[in-house]
């Protein structure tokens, strides 16, 4: 039987912060194909180009597809030649801030496959507190819900192989069924041993690391993936966080099916 054809589209992995989404990137660095390095950021950025710069820079007289070429090769072409530095063949991006941009992120990659990563805002609000501080957790209750629809307005205008949401709470639960649907997804082979990514080599800052060993040792867990962290909001969230969750979160969580 002929072997499936390689995927080469980029894949984009985003969610609110403190949703977990510097674990999948790990486990997507894991894969023998897939390179996903450091946080870029500054995609929307390019959007000026396009967007409210366009009247001026359209006097060159360059079409609007032809900026949007430039800003593809130049972003993917720095993604891919990281990828080959380091013997992959597809590139992966992951900032959770492009959740809000979406719209351009599919124009300039009209290709592009989004992961989308949801976490209970409960959870995410007391992340944003220990992380950031309590005013950090205050904003989170509207930043959170805001993250989730912009995403998801985006991925309903998409066809089912190029949008994706996976959930934290199965991801850390039941990781390998929940790995393997992902890279089912992306069309890329299951690997053993992926999911143990602290084992392999990544251009990751070193806060996320120690960070992620402190959790693990005051919870006396070994492996990389765990869930200890799921429903720390029963515990965790003051009486203030909790009404204001319930004000500015609650339809999002209800329609999410978080109860």
């Amino acid at each position: 039987m002929a072997e499936p054809p390689t995927r080469t589209a980029p894949i984009f992995l985003v969610g609110c912060q403190r949703s977990g989404t510097t674990m999948v990137r790990l486990v997507l660095d894991s894969h023998s194909r897939i390179s996903c390095g450091p946080e870029t950021r500054f995609l929307p950025d390019l959007r000026r180009i396009v967007g409210r710069d366009w009247e001026r820079l359209a006097r060159f007289g360059f079409p609007r597809e032809d900026w949007l070429r430039r800003i593809r090769d130049f972003f993917g072409g720095v993604h891919a030649d990281y990828a080959a530095a380091r013997g992959k063949t597809r590139w992966a991006d992951k900032t959770p801030l492009y959740a809000m941009s979406l719209d351009f992120v599919t124009e300039v990659f009209p290709d592009a496959q989004i992961v989308h990563l949801i976490r209970d805002g409960r959870d995410v609000v007391v992340s944003h507190r220990k992380r950031f501080g309590y005013w950090s957790a205050v904003k989170c209750v509207v930043k959170w819900p805001r993250y989730i629809r912009a995403a998801r307005a985006v991925g309903a205008t998409l066809p089912p192989d190029r949008y994706y949401e996976l959930r934290y709470e199965q991801a850390v639960t039941e990781p390998e069924k929940t790995m393997r649907g992902l890279f089912e997804f992306l069309g890329e082979p299951w690997e053993d041993g992926i999911l143990d990514y602290d084992s392999k080599q990544h251009d990751v800052a070193q806060k996320y690391t120690t960070e992620a060993a402190k959790r693990r040792a005051a919870a006396s867990l070994t492996e990389p993936i765990y869930g200890s962290r799921v429903g720390t909001h029963r515990r965790e969230l003051d009486p203030f966080l909790r009404l204001l969750v319930w004000v500015f979160s609650g339809p999002t969580l209800r329609a999410l099916g978080y109860r």
